[in-house]
């Protein structure tokens, strides 16, 4: 959408703008040039944001023309500011100077030398490097054997299907990479800021695997190029027999694999520079191969090449030991016998033994390479697998089958050396059609990567596919169906297959092949240490933070010796076919997480998600992840499984030990939704009674320096929740949000920190509040959101509330009662909370007492269920006791608990405990006499405060008593109320005061106990003595909390009541229903 600035100058008569802001261009290179040698540090990403003026601090505005926002120009720049470091900002590769130019910057008394600005095009920058990348050792070396095993037919099918996968990921990388600016570090940078760190790390990993594993795939194809078609002399394991060339070459691989390694290893570790130089030789050879191919291909529509092949009956055979295709010959008139016979009979005699299907058949010589015009391609439409050792055949020749064929393996035929099928081709073939990152992967030097990236990579795609489309037909078109399927070229002196397609040697594609695979591997080396020192540096995955490190000039050292320890155990595999499915799969995960990472963002419509290029859809990076999972299980299903194993275990260990990263990922996003979504569906009706748990809002006490008073509160939240459900942990802090919003910070900090540590898994939420009865009485009424709302509130018994002489904490506990009981929520107190046990703690044999009194819902029947299922009450029975009175029948209501707890499934001892009705005893009158004047007594210290604040009053008036007067006379009114004390009003008032205060006391040892106060009290103590005579040694005891006087005098005498209840018990927990059913007996 176009977008139009109107760009509005202001004049100023001081210093412009544009001169204040001179240097504003080299904000960002000298940051980057004085930071600390890039491989012993941890690089932070260069980010032009608004938020970005740490530059700016010193540069306060001192015009008149923006005075309005000049407080504001510390955090908030000019736009003119801001826009010229956008059109200045320089993305840096990331990488390394050589040693030379590390040398030379040292010696040059710290001259700073200006960075060259990115200059590289479409052509150079993006199509070239894919093209390399994409053709290599699978064209070479494997493309004529797959035709020729899976037919034109299934072979454009392979080419199709990878080729559609490679492009609709190209589509999603255009999308992601043009969204923003991409450094480098492509397809691992892309996922891990698109899907999180935990998908970043993983698939990064898994890309970094796949580019070692495809090190080692090109270093075997140099090898094999080297030790089959260059110098078969220079094999070092040099088989006896036929059956033992397989086991020889294998051990070759190795040898000459590892040196080869090693070798390519030191030219990485001397300097990428080299390597770097020779890119342009590479990309020469793979460029010269493909149009020598294209050229021999022309070349035998009229002049098809001489190789001609032998046919014994049906049967392919090895031309390596034998010159004609002859069993005998006549020389001077005489029949001799040929080198041909020699292999098959046991002397060169005339009347030697012979194999019994030599002696039925007759050789016959084709030509490998018939040519466009001759047909062939009628053969080659349909494929032709196979089990090990399977012998190549042509199937229009005719054949005389020998009775015996267990000599057959020993015999000079040429024969499949792996058992073939489709989905084996399908890996193996893949990684012709990996390498479309390197487009993205050198971002940083392109002039405008937001172009080049969509149309260089798609382009190469484009050209690529063409490629191999057209070599699947030209191949099928043009050689014979035995050459095809000759892996190693054995039926044509040894010559590589396309090889003697091409024009004018097959020389060329040799030598071609050979310096294309070195390039590959060497890149391949260069890449996937610096890919790996990339995750490394962004910290999600510690134990790979030493690989972050490097040399002095940022070569990543330590992760160039894992590359070549993990590329090795690829080499060691040494069979190009076994490991080329194995780089295919990391492959394919990779490209399956790019595709996710563009649909994911195009569904979420986020709203930084702006790519330049247009030509994306939600649709086809689903068409294309699907693809790409299809072909993991396709090319190997055990490989496939293998791979999400390692990437699934990498996952969790960056969630669980990674760093917290935040990069506004998408996943952020997809969980964001998908609450909004069950929110909105939770909201639409009340949960049902079956599906009721305790959703918790733990209301915490906090000490001086903001830590929690009691952490056991939290183990024992985290013991009844297991992690199931809500828990908000809140507190609240005295004051106004403006001057405590820091100490709410640490707070919160600490809450979240204890949360931690005791494994509790829930939300924070701290707030500031005038007091703390009106802050608790908001956590109450506003925790939770939409359908996630707290139901029970869990909080600690105010242990201390006798020896203060503050009321405000007893207060504020009953009006959290009355509050909870007022919005129906359930409310959990424990009573000597420090001594409940801790997480790692282990509670042997012995009870979770129960004292059912009332029935408010049955929570206090749900309550021990859930505890033992935590480890630490695992080994707890539960007893439930009930009380009788004198007119229940005991026996009754014990069959009839029995029953309602079998049908509730729940397993407890069943106890009725009969309450006989006695006479109050005098303790309970003489308890309840204290506990009354204990009260009134508090009244009386109440108000002789009151006296001493008015005092206090005075003594203030009379320091302002002139400038009072003043605002009388001005502001006086036939309406106006003074309040100021008098000498005379304070004194009368004292007396009067004293007078009630001194008639107070002598009537508190007057007094007589109220008879409402007095039978309560009578309650407290005989179930106290009850429950403390049954439930002493318990565990735990549960147990009914009676509510709150409606009349708010009582209130003290209210908590001496539970006082005098809870008397002689360790662990208490009080329950209060929040009158609905929590429990039923209904499935």
């Amino acid at each position: 959408m176009p977008t139009n600035f109107t760009v509005v100058p202001v004049k100023d008569g001081r210093k412009s703008r544009e001169d204040e802001d001179v240097d504003d261009n080299n904000v960002f290179r000298e940051e980057d040039e004085d930071a600390p040698f890039p491989g012993d540090g941890m690089p932070k990403e260069s980010s032009p944001f608004i938020n970005n003026t740490d530059h700016d601090k010193g540069n306060l505005y001192d015009g008149k023309n923006m005075a309005l926002f000049e407080e504001e120009m510390d955090s908030n720049p000019m736009v003119s500011s801001l826009l010229n470091k956008l059109a200045n900002y320089t993305n840096l590769t990331q990488g390394v100077k050589e040693h030379e130019e590390a040398d030379d910057d040292e010696g040059s008394a710290k001259t700073k030398k200006p960075v060259k600005s990115p200059a590289l095009g479409t052509l150079i920058g993006v199509y070239l490097p894919c093209l390399q990348n994409i053709l290599g050792v699978i064209l070479f070396l494997r493309l004529t054997w797959i035709v020729g095993t899976a037919g034109i037919m299934e072979s454009l099918a392979i080419v199709v299907m990878t080729c559609s996968c490679t492009m609709l990921t190209a589509i999603s990388m255009s999308a992601i990479a043009t969204n923003g600016v991409v450094p480098a570090g492509g397809s691992y940078y892309m996922i891990s800021r698109s899907l999180g760190p935990e998908f970043g790390g993983a698939v990064g990993l898994c890309f970094y695997l796949g580019t070692t594993f495809a090190g080692s795939m090109y270093i075997l194809g140099t090898i094999e190029i080297l030790l089959t078609y260059i110098v078969p002399s220079a094999a070092i394991f040099k088989a006896e027999k036929k059956e033992d060339e397989a086991e020889a070459l294998l051990n070759n691989m190795r040898v000459y694999g590892t040196c080869c390694l090693t070798l390519m290893s030191l030219v990485v570790f001397v300097g990428v520079k080299y390597v770097n130089k020779l890119a342009l030789v590479f990309l020469a050879c793979v460029i010269l191969s493909i149009l020598a191919i294209y050229a021999g291909v022309i070349k035998t529509a009229f002049e098809p090449p001489d190789f001609p092949i032998c046919l014994l009956g049906n049967r392919t055979l090895q031309n390596h030991n034998f010159d004609q295709c002859l069993k005998t010959m006549e020389v001077d008139n005489v029949t001799v016998t040929t080198k041909l016979w020699s292999l098959f009979c046991d002397s060169p005699d005339l009347n030697a033994t012979c194999n019994e299907y030599f002696t039925l058949n007759n050789v016959t010589v084709i030509q490998g390479i018939p040519g466009l015009t001759s047909g062939v391609i009628r053969d080659n439409i349909w494929g032709d697998y196979g089990p090990n050792g399977m012998l190549v055949e042509n199937k229009h020749q005719a054949s005389e089958p020998a009775a015996d064929t267990s000599q057959d393996i020993y015999m000079p035929y040429v024969a499949n050396d792996i058992t073939t099928f489709f989905t084996l081709l399908v890996g193996i073939y893949f990684p012709s059609v990996t390498g479309i990152m390197a487009g993205s992967n050198r971002s940083g030097d392109l002039r405008d990567a937001q172009k080049s990236i969509p149309i260089g990579t798609i382009m190469a795609i484009a050209t690529t596919t063409f490629i191999y489309i057209s070599s699947v037909i030209l191949f099928g078109a043009c050689i014979e169906g035995v050459v095809l399927r000759d892996k190693f070229g054995d039926s044509v002196k040894g010559n590589l297959v396309i090889g003697i397609l091409a024009w004018p040697s097959p020389w060329v594609i040799v030598i071609g092949s050979f310096f294309s695979c070195c390039g590959a591997g060497l890149q391949s080396l260069t890449g996937a240490p610096r890919l790996l020192q990339a995750i490394a540096r962004d910290g999600i995955v510690p134990f790979l933070q030493v690989f972050g490190h490097g040399k002095a000039n940022g070569e990543p050292t330590w992760a160039l010796l894992l590359t070549g320890g993990i590329c090795e155990i690829g080499i060691l595999i040494a069979s190009l076919d076994a490991v080329a499915p194995i780089l295919s799969m990391f492959f394919l995960m990779c490209y399956l997480f790019v595709n996710l990472a563009c649909a994911l963002q195009t569904l979420l419509r986020t709203p930084n998600w702006r790519p330049r290029f247009k030509f994306y859809h939600w649709a086809l990076s689903f068409l294309g992840a699907s693809l790409c999972l299809s072909l993991m299980f396709i090319s190997s299903w055990y490989y496939a499984l293998v791979a999400m194993l390692i990437a699934g275990c990498i996952y969790k260990y960056i969630e669980y030990r990674g760093a917290e990263k935040e990069w506004g990922d998408g996943i952020n996003g997809l969980s964001l939704n998908a609450a909004r979504y069950a929110l909105i569906r939770l909201e639409e009706a009340p949960p049902h009674t079956k599906n009721w748990r305790p959703q918790m809002l733990l209301l915490l006490n906090l000490d001086s320096d903001h830590a929690v008073k009691h952490p056991r509160l939290l183990s024992f939240c985290t013991q009844l929740k297991a992690g199931k459900g809500l828990t908000i942990v809140g507190s609240v802090l005295e004051g106004t949000y403006m001057t405590k919003e820091a100490e709410v910070k640490k707070a919160e900090q600490n809450i979240k920190s204890s949360m931690t540590t005791e494994r509790t898994k829930g939300f924070c939420h701290v707030v500031a509040s005038s007091n703390l009865r009106d802050g608790f009485s908001h956590l109450i009424q506003t925790a939770g959101l939409g359908g996630m709302k707290h139901n029970t509130v869990l909080m600690a018994w105010p242990g201390t509330w006798k020896q203060s002489n503050d009321p405000v904490s007893w207060k504020n506990f009953i009006e959290t009662v009355r509050e909870t009981t007022a919005a129906h929520q359930a409310l959990l107190v424990a009573k000597n909370v420090d001594s409940f046990p801790t997480n790692a703690d282990r509670l042997g044999q012995g009870t979770i007492d129960v004292w059912w009194v009332v029935h408010d819902g049955g929570l206090l029947m749900l309550l021990p269920f859930l505890l033992r299922q935590h480890k630490v009450w695992r080994k707890c029975k539960m007893r439930i006791f009930t009380v009788a009175n004198m007119d229940d029948n005991s026996i009754q209501m014990k069959k009839d608990l029995q029953m309602f707890l079998y049908h509730l499934r729940l397993d407890a001892e069943v106890e009725v405990v009969e309450m006989h009705d006695s006479d109050i005893s005098a303790f309970t009158y003489e308890k309840t006499l204290v506990m009354e004047q204990r009260s009134q007594m508090l009244k009386q210290m109440q108000l002789s405060r009151t006296e001493r604040e008015r005092e206090a009053q005075l003594i203030h008036d009379r320091n302002t008593a002139s400038h009072a007067a003043l605002n009388d006379k001005a502001d006086a009114g036939p309406d106006r109320v003074h309040m100021t004390w008098t000498k005379d009003k304070f004194l009368t008032e004292r007396n009067r005061n004293r007078a009630e205060a001194s008639m107070g006391v002598r009537d508190i040892f007057n007094m007589k106990p109220n008879q409402s106060n007095v039978r309560r009290m009578h309650t407290a103590v005989k179930l106290n003595e009850v429950v403390v005579n049954k439930s002493q040694g318990a565990h735990l005891v549960l147990l009914n909390m009676p509510g709150p006087p409606k009349n708010r005098g009582g209130d003290e005498n209210y908590m001496e009541f539970l006082e005098v209840l809870l008397e002689g018990l360790n662990r208490v927990l009080l329950v209060r229903g929040g009158g609905r059913e929590v429990i039923t007996i209904y499935s």
